[in-house]
């Protein structure tokens, strides 16, 4: 596989780079990293920079919470608009060279290879306590990128089997030259790739802040690694760790849902919100032919109406309920009258990533599987998430109670396809484990590597 050798020369990317367009999938500015990272200023813009690509088109800016919707769309939304590569997605009829393919696993790697880089690099911080958070951030960042890429490109994880399935490469060496980019790797399993990153987010944890403040708000936490964690063991089943995790972060006390849920979405760093990307006009994902709002939205000026969210969707949500009634709306922009996502309506927007309503809905699946009622019963966690949305609250609760809740609450942000995967529900005729809702690896990426194993299908 062929890995890039590259650091952003700026890391203050968040704030300044300008938009990542459709197709525009190679790195424009970069210096060689050994030139770049020579000091503790250095190592830390670096580690900005990464967060710049995080929240670019490719990654969470769109394609990280657009990827899994489209591969679960099946009487839940439908994608309208021009771009084929998206077409694929929502059809289950992904080609090798499909572009949204491409640009994710290239960015995402492009990740990965700036945290391994810092990790290299941390002799030159001279400051203890810089030193380690720096090294925080660096694990934090790789254990995420890999589990987002995993399950996209990977075998989905079974509970219940082996987990020998073809999963990531491995990439935990800095590749700053042209002899170590020229290295192919080869694919580790499923069980080793969670593995890893699961060793990450571990070590990143206590070493995190437990809070920021002013710009540096969108830098993680230790709280982001635990409430990472949480989704992390959920996805693989392991109940007992999710809880206890969901748990310690509910348990802080420093966050709590907003009075209107509205608020999570247009307004930034609110009190739900555990890990959030930074936004603003100049700098988000795109205004044309990218991002969340570009594709979602169907207001006067803003938005394509790509994405039609489907009525047999939104009629399952009460009347009353405001995740109906003020996040679906009818549109009035590009295609007016047909049902949108109101999640995303502002270009320049701040990007929930993980907010704290999840942590609740965790918390309640775990402690129905397990019989327990760690730091609440199940109804009353469910109850907290519909109350703040003015749903009915329930009088008894069951597990298909909590799982309704999930698609209710978490809707269009990243997690339809992952859901129907650890469920083993698939999604209309496709089963679970069916080898088209895996992405291909990158054509160009097996054409580069004679190591790198395709995915069954491709």
């Amino acid at each position: 596989m062929k890995k890039f050798n590259i650091i952003l020369f700026a890391g203050i990317l968040v704030f300044a780079s300008s938009c990542i367009k459709q197709l525009d999938i190679e790195p424009l500015q970069s210096i060689d990293a050994s030139q770049a990272l020579e000091s503790g200023e250095d190592i830390e813009s670096a580690i900005v920079g990464a967060y710049g690509i995080m929240h670019g088109g490719a990654l969470y800016g769109t394609n990280l919470n657009l990827i899994p919707e489209l591969l679960g769309s099946d009487n839940y939304l439908l994608w309208r608009g021009t771009f084929q590569s998206y077409r694929q997605i929502m059809n289950k009829s992904v080609f090798i060279d499909n572009a949204e393919a491409s640009r994710t696993w290239i960015q995402g790697y492009r990740a990965i290879n700036i945290a391994n880089n810092v990790l290299a690099n941390l002799a030159k911080v001279e400051d203890v306590d810089q030193r380690s958070q720096l090294e925080a951030e660096a694990r934090f960042i790789r254990g995420i990128m890999l589990f987002e890429l995993v399950r996209i490109y990977g075998a989905p994880y079974d509970a219940q089997g082996s987990n020998s399935g073809l999963g990531l490469v491995l990439n935990l060496v800095a590749v700053d030259t042209e002899a170590e980019a020229s290295v192919e790797g080869s694919r580790s399993t499923v069980a080793q790739t969670y593995a890893q990153l699961i060793q990450d987010l571990e070590a990143a944890e206590p070493n995190l802040p437990d809070s920021y403040s002013g710009n540096n708000r969108f830098r993680a936490t230790t709280y982001a690694a635990k409430a990472f964690l949480a989704r992390v063991y959920l996805q693989q089943g392991n109940y007992a760790a999710a809880l206890a995790k969901a748990n310690e972060v509910i348990e802080s006390g420093n966050f709590e849902l907003n009075p209107a849920i509205v608020a999570a979405f247009g307004n930034k760093f609110t009190s739900e919100s555990i890990f959030e990307l930074y936004n603003n006009d100049q700098n988000n994902a795109g205004t044309a032919n990218d991002g969340l709002t570009t594709f979602y939205a169907s207001l006067p000026g803003i938005g394509r109406s790509d994405i039609r969210v489907l009525e047999a969707f939104a009629n399952q949500y009460e009347s009353t309920d405001d995740r109906r009634s003020q996040l679906i709306y009818r549109g009035s922009g590009a295609r007016p009258n047909q049902l949108q996502n109101g999640k995303y309506t502002n270009f320049g927007q701040n990007i929930p990533i993980i907010r704290i309503s999840e942590m609740y809905l965790i918390r309640a699946e775990a402690n129905i599987r397990l019989g327990s009622a760690l730091g609440a019963e199940p109804l009353q966690d469910i109850n907290t998430v519909r109350e703040r949305s003015r749903a009915t609250t329930l009088t008894a609760v069951t597990l298909d109670d909590v799982l309704k809740e999930r698609s209710f609450e978490l809707a269009f942000e990243g997690y339809r396809i992952h859901d129907l995967k650890r469920l083993k529900l698939g999604t209309g005729t496709f089963a679970w484990d069916d080898p088209k809702l895996v992405f291909p690896i990158p054509e160009r990426e097996i054409r580069a590597n004679s190591n790198l194993q395709q995915n069954p299908g491709y």
